[in-house]
């Protein structure tokens, strides 16, 4: 499955991006130490995966800032499954360069002064990269990273400086699910649409900026219903919002949000179609709601429970290397991460791991396959997507929820104007 949708100005689309890491920094995951992440698929992960290269010699530092602690937001799996990454690399592809990587972790808050606290680590412990899964607060560290010639590498890009500056690049297109909603209303005669989204400026702010016009742009209707963060019945808005008898419903939120606009969908019979993104498919999401998650489609960059090669070696590496993280929802971003900057390295040769080795491996990599991706790669060339120089795709991926399982992933490609 293919579609292309045309984009805006890189500080429109900036915009955007603060709902997709909104509600993917604000997805829950499941406390259960006991999560099983294997897998009774009888498919594989690719044949050269477990090739056994063992790294050697003085490590190489790369940080890794992860969003832990905060009052809100605390993300520690995306660092277990950067952990596990690092543990798979020094066994298996000879770290970077034939040197095991040394993992340099910092926690930081989703505010202002640990931010910054944590970028400036990066720079004090003179580490090789730095890797991001997602920050709602990139605009404060990437620019520390990439003035100071580090190398600056994330999964999902939030910000101004994480899309467009030199140093930088973000490995998905997760920024553009607001884009990839509009193209797949247009190509299926979507004419009216109803988005629920938690009730933050960034967040409403985003759809009214990027999300009406380009639904308009394809001839749809976008109807912008806020929810409350926290809002345990949101049926008055959700009926509210059905009074235009919207063909499909779009869901941004956390937790929260998602189960009580799902569940308010349920008990007000909709049938209309419902997209949101992985943060509604998080297991406490699924454990309340049930079948009224059935037939939604969930836009994300990542395909982690079908068969697929690349999904198998997902559950693989953290089945091996950290059982007891759950892996439903948070941390394929801190694998996706890790996992990308070791696979765009492995040009690196000799003992030269230095910031602008690593800076030129990435540069020059092409076609690198993307972890846990359905298929998609990256290449971070400035020529993905025009006018983003840090963006190194151009595809999605969407899911299909059936019986609490993603299940039907297809690729669609985001085209950018005159290309």
């Amino acid at each position: 499955m293919k579609r292309s949708i045309g984009l805006r100005t890189a500080q429109v689309l900036a915009m955007s991006t603060v709902v997709v890491a909104l509600t993917a920094l604000t997805a829950c995951s499941s406390d259960d130490d006991s999560s099983d992440n294997s897998t009774a698929s009888s498919a594989q992960a690719p044949s050269d995966a477990f090739p056994g290269k063992a790294a050697s010699g003085d490590p190489v530092k790369i940080g890794f800032i992860s969003a832990e602690g905060g009052s809100a937001i605390s993300q520690p799996e995306t660092r277990e499954a950067a952990e596990a990454v690092t543990k798979y690399a020094n066994e298996n592809f000879a770290g970077i360069g034939g040197r095991p990587i040394e993992l340099v972790s910092c926690k930081q808050q989703e505010e202002p002064v640990s931010a910054r606290d944590c970028a400036n680590q990066m720079v004090e412990q003179k580490v090789s990269a730095v890797v991001v899964p997602v920050a709602g607060l990139g605009n404060i560290i990437a620019p520390i990273i990439v003035d100071a010639g580090i190398p600056y590498v994330v999964a999902q890009g939030s910000s101004v400086p994480e899309l467009t500056s030199p140093g930088a690049y973000s490995l998905t297109a997760s920024s553009n699910s607001t884009q990839a909603m509009a193209a797949y209303a247009a190509e299926n005669g979507i004419k009216k649409v109803t988005a629920y989204s938690i009730d933050v400026p960034a967040a409403i702010g985003a759809l009214q900026a990027v999300g009406q016009p380009a639904f308009q742009a394809n001839g749809t209707d976008l109807k912008i219903v806020p929810i409350p963060l926290g809002t345990p019945d949101a049926t008055p808005q959700v009926s509210a919002g059905l009074e235009d008898d919207p063909e499909a419903v779009i869901v941004f939120g956390d937790s929260t949000v998602c189960t009580s606009v799902i569940k308010a969908l349920s008990t007000l019979a909709s049938t209309a179609e419902k997209w949101t993104a992985i943060s509604c498919a998080a297991p406490e999401v699924v454990d309340a709601v049930g079948s009224g998650l059935d037939n939604t489609k969930i836009f994300s960059s990542a395909d982690t429970v079908s068969d697929n090669s690349e999904a198998v070696l997902y559950r693989e590496v953290m089945e091996k290397y950290s059982p007891k993280t759950p892996t439903e929802s948070n941390a394929v971003v801190g694998y996706q991460a890790m996992l990308g900057l070791v696979r765009a390295t492995q040009a690196v040769v000799g003992t030269d791991t230095s910031p602008a080795a690593i800076n030129t491996a990435i540069k020059t990599a092409t076609d690198v396959v993307t972890p846990a991706g359905n298929g998609l790669t990256f290449t971070c060339n400035g020529q993905a997507i025009a006018g983003y120089q840090s963006v190194c795709s151009n595809g999605l991926i969407i899911l299909t929820m059936k019986d609490g399982k993603q299940t039907d992933p297809q690729n669609v490609f985001i085209k950018a104007p005159n290309s």
